[in-house]
């Protein structure tokens, strides 16, 4: 049977230490606005299995973040193959596009979207893993990958007791799963549009850390930039001497160099415009997830063979930072 980027890979067949999770994000397409979703499996390695809904809500004009989760038994939520989507704490999610989410986190947010492809070449399915036994062997024990690039997300999306219309707002899908969670990571994400609006070029990347028994590993990077028919792949996560990666508080830099040539992305969240998530493992070891959906963005991309060309975006970057200490910045965490 041909398993597709979205069918769950957690069996309930009494396996434990497994850790999965699916998320939608989109932003406004003009405004500091940006939504994000998760619906997660969390099997610890002895002990209960459950089911995680997040929601999170930005609205970086006003410096407000609304971040919420429910949790409920395993055997109460379902997750089974992209056609038959997700339904966790009384959320739906259609994997489809079309596809569509209707759902809430108790009072305090609520949602009732849908989406489509939001552009033909842009929008295929991306592998960050350069092959793709990868997603299958043991190492690396954290996967993902990202069915769906682009997306334009439609409806109404409700927090602080404010109703927000959700219009054709850019954004992506994507899915991950693992063993556990990596022991620090950067990841980040961004479409950028032109003058129009309209999706003109793509990047998505990593910087982390994993144990491989006592021994923490150096940064391992990877990104992926995609531009007017043209994927551009830097995925060469081993090869310490082409990769110049550097995690400073909220910022992240990231240079790459490969066979396509050399890539440089900058990435910075503002605190006030971020969520802390506390993540569990499965092994019970506390993580703690910093996530922004607002975060600024230039990307410069030098490929051989060709004319080297930049992007910006001030506010349309999904970025996140994984660290195993919490931060007083942050007094609430989810």
């Amino acid at each position: 049977m041909t398993i597709s980027d979205n069918d769950v890979r957690y069996r309930a067949d009494g396996r434990r230490g497994h850790v999965e999770s699916y998320f939608f994000r989109a932003n406004h397409p003009t405004q500091r606005l940006a939504f994000w979703l998760k619906a997660t499996i969390l099997a610890q390695a002895d002990g209960d299995s459950v089911a995680e809904l997040w929601s999170i809500v930005f609205d970086g004009a006003r410096h407000r973040v609304a971040a919420h989760k429910a949790t409920v038994p395993i055997a109460a939520a379902c997750f089974g193959t992209a056609a038959d989507g997700i339904d966790v704490a009384g959320a739906h999610f259609d994997l489809g596009v079309p596809g569509a989410s209707v759902g809430s986190v108790e009072d305090h947010c609520s949602w009732d979207l849908r989406w489509e492809q939001g552009h033909d070449v842009l929008g295929t399915p991306l592998r960050m893993f350069p092959h793709d036994f990868m997603y299958e062997a043991p190492l690396p024990k954290s996967k993902f990958l990202t069915p769906h690039p682009v997306l334009r997300a439609s409806g109404t999306l409700t927090a602080w007791g404010e109703t927000f219309v959700v219009d054709r707002w850019l954004g992506m899908q994507g899915h991950n799963w693992g063993r556990e969670h990596a022991a620090e990571y950067a990841w980040g994400q961004c479409n950028f549009t032109d003058a129009r609006g309209e999706p003109l070029c793509s990047v998505e990347a990593f910087s982390g850390r994993i144990k491989l028994g006592p021994v923490t590993t150096p940064l391992l990077s990877g990104m992926v930039v995609r531009r007017e028919g043209v994927e551009y792949r830097f995925d060469r996560a081993l090869d310490f001497w082409r990769q110049d990666a550097v995690i400073d508080d909220m910022h992240w830099r990231l240079g790459l160099r490969g066979p396509d040539g050399e890539a440089h992305l900058l990435m910075h969240g503002e605190p006030q415009d971020m969520a802390c998530l506390l993540y569990n493992n499965p092994t019970g070891r506390a993580s703690y997830c910093f996530n922004s959906k607002l975060a600024r963005v230039h990307l410069r991309v030098n490929p051989h063979n060709a004319e080297g060309f930049e992007c910006r975006s001030a506010h349309a970057g999904a970025l996140e930072f994984l660290r195993a200490q919490p931060d007083s910045r942050f007094s609430r965490v989810v």
